[in-house]
C-alpha cells in the first residue's frame, strides 16, 4: 500500500485544493458583505446571490457528468479553475472602475458556480485513480481536514480584508487561489486517461445520462443519500444565505467579528474531518453516519436562538456542531461512493447525486430571500434549520440503520 505522505500526485492535489478552498471561503464571506455593506442589498438580493452560485447544478449538472466521463479529469479541472479565476477577478476591477452592480455579482456567482460543477465532477473521478481503495477514507479525511482548516483561516481573513482593504479588493485572493490550484494540477505527473473500452463505445449523451440516473435511482443507499442530501442542503443553504445578514442586522455583529465568529465555528469542520476516520474505524461507517447526522440535526436548532450578549454562544455551539456532523458525514460518504460506484459511471453518478444535493440550493437561496423579506430573517433562519433537522433524523428510517458498515460494492443485478 503506497503511503499518502510520499504520494506526490495526491499531495499536489491536496495542496492545490486547500489553497483554492482558502480563497473560496474568503469570497463566500466577502461577496454577501460586498452586497450588503457596499451595494446595500436586501434579503431578496442576498438570497438570489446564493441561488446564482448553485443554479448551474440544476441547468447543466447531468450533461456535465456525462461529458466528464468521456474526458480526462485533469484538463477539465484546470479549465474550470481558470474560468472561475477570470470571473471572480473581474469584481475588483469593476469595483475599481466604479461599475459594479448587484446584477454583475449574480453573473460572477453563476459563472464560478458553472466551473464548480465541472471541477467537482472531475475531482471525484480523479481521486480514485490517484489513491488505492484502502486509502480513500484517509485521503478524503486529509482533504476535508485541510479544507476545513482553510475554511477556518478563510473566514478570519475575510473579516480582516473587509476591514482593511474592503470586500471587493479582498476577492483578488480567491482569483489567485484558483490559479494556484491549476498550477498544482498541471504538475501532477500521473496521466489519467479514460479506459479504452469507454473510448470505443460511442453513445448518445441522453443515453449515458439516463444510465447514471438509473444507477442512482435503483440503488437504496445512493437513493437515500441523494434525497437526504438535497433536503439537508435546502435547510443549510437557506439559513446560510441569510447568515451574514442575520449576524449583522439581528444579532448586531461587526464585519470583523463576523469573520472571527465564522472562523471559530469552522473549527467544527476541522474536528469533523479529524474524527471521521476514527469514528468509522471504531463504530463502523454506517453507525458513524447515524451518529454524526443526529448530532448535526439536533444542534442546528440553537442557531436561530442567537442574540447579542451571551446568546451569541448559542450560534457558536450550533454552527460548530453542524459543521462537525456535516463534514464527518461527507468524508464517510465520499469514501463510500468512490469505492462503491463503478469507475466508468463515476462522473454521471456524482452529478446525478449532486443535481439533487446541490440543485436544491438555488431554490433555497430564492426561498430564503423571499421568506426573509416576508416573515423576517430570524423566523426564516429557524424554519430552514428545522428542515435540516428533519433531513438528519430521517437516517433512523434509512437502509443505513442497523448496519455496522456501508457496503463496498453494489449488489449483483
Amino acid at each position: 500500500m503506497r503511503s499518502l505522505r510520499r504520494h506526490r500526485d495526491f499531495n499536489l492535489l491536496w495542496f492545490g485544493e486547500t489553497v483554492s478552498v482558502l480563497g473560496t471561503t474568503t469570497s463566500s464571506v466577502l461577496l454577501p458583505l460586498l452586497a450588503v455593506l457596499t451595494l446595500e442589498a436586501s434579503a431578496w438580493w442576498v438570497g438570489l446571490l446564493s441561488a446564482a452560485a448553485w443554479l448551474p447544478w440544476l441547468l447543466i449538472g447531468l450533461p456535465a457528468g456525462a461529458w466528464v466521463d468521456r474526458l480526462p479529469p485533469l484538463p477539465v479541472m484546470v479549465v474550470s479553475n481558470v474560468g472561475s479565476a477570470v470571473a471572480v477577478g473581474s469584481i475588483p476591477l469593476l469595483w475599481w472602475l466604479d461599475r459594479l452592480t448587484l446584477a454583475q455579482l449574480l453573473a460572477v456567482a453563476f459563472v464560478a458556480g458553472t466551473g464548480t460543477v465541472f471541477f467537482r465532477a472531475a475531482y471525484q473521478c480523479l481521486l480514485p485513480r490517484l489513491v488505492a481503495p484502502e486509502n480513500l477514507v484517509a485521503a478524503n479525511s486529509r482533504l476535508q481536514g485541510s479544507e476545513s482548516a482553510a475554511q477556518i483561516g478563510g473566514n478570519g481573513v475575510a473579516g480582516l480584508l473587509a476591514q482593511w482593504i474592503g470586500a471587493a479588493a479582498g476577492l483578488v485572493l480567491d482569483a489567485a487561489s484558483f490559479l494556484v490550484s491549476s498550477a498544482c494540477l498541471l504538475l501532477i505527473g500521473r496521466r489519467t486517461p479514460i479506459a479504452p473500452a469507454e473510448r470505443v463505445v460511442k453513445r448518445r449523451l441522453r443515453v449515458e445520462i439516463a444510465e447514471g440516473v438509473r444507477f442512482v435511482a435503483r440503488d437504496p443507499f445512493l437513493r437515500y443519500f441523494t434525497w437526504m442530501g438535497g433536503l439537508s442542503n435546502l435547510g443549510l443553504t437557506g439559513y446560510g444565505a441569510l447568515l451574514v445578514l442575520f449576524l449583522v442586522r439581528d444579532v448586531g455583529v461587526s464585519a470583523v467579528a463576523i469573520g472571527g465568529l465564522l472562523m471559530l465555528t469552522s473549527t467544527g469542520a476541522l474536528a469533523g474531518a479529524l474524527l471521521a476516520r476514527p469514528l468509522a474505524t471504531r463504530l463502523g461507517t454506517a453507525r458513524a453516519t447515524v451518529v454524526v447526522q443526529l448530532a448535526a440535526g439536533s444542534t442546528v436548532l440553537l442557531i436561530p436562538l442567537a442574540d447579542d450578549g451571551w446568546r451569541v454562544g448559542l450560534f457558536v455551539v450550533g454552527q460548530f456542531m453542524v459543521a462537525l456532523g456535516v463534514v464527518a458525514g461527507n468524508v464517510i460518504k465520499a469514501a463510500f461512493r468512490q469505492r462503491y460506484v463503478p469507475r466508468g459511471l463515476m462522473g454521471r453518478v456524482v452529478t446525478s447525486v449532486q443535481l439533487v444535493n446541490f440543485g436544491t440550493m438555488p431554490i433555497a437561496g430564492v426561498l430564503a430571500g423571499w421568506l426573509g423579506t416576508t416573515l423576517g430573517v430570524r423566523p426564516t433562519i429557524a424554519l430552514m434549520a428545522a428542515v435540516h433537522t428533519v433531513a438528519c433524523l430521517a437516517v433512523l428510517l434509512s437502509p443505513v440503520r442497523g448496519l455496522r458498515d456501508l457496503p463496498t460494492a453494489p449488489p449483483a443485478r
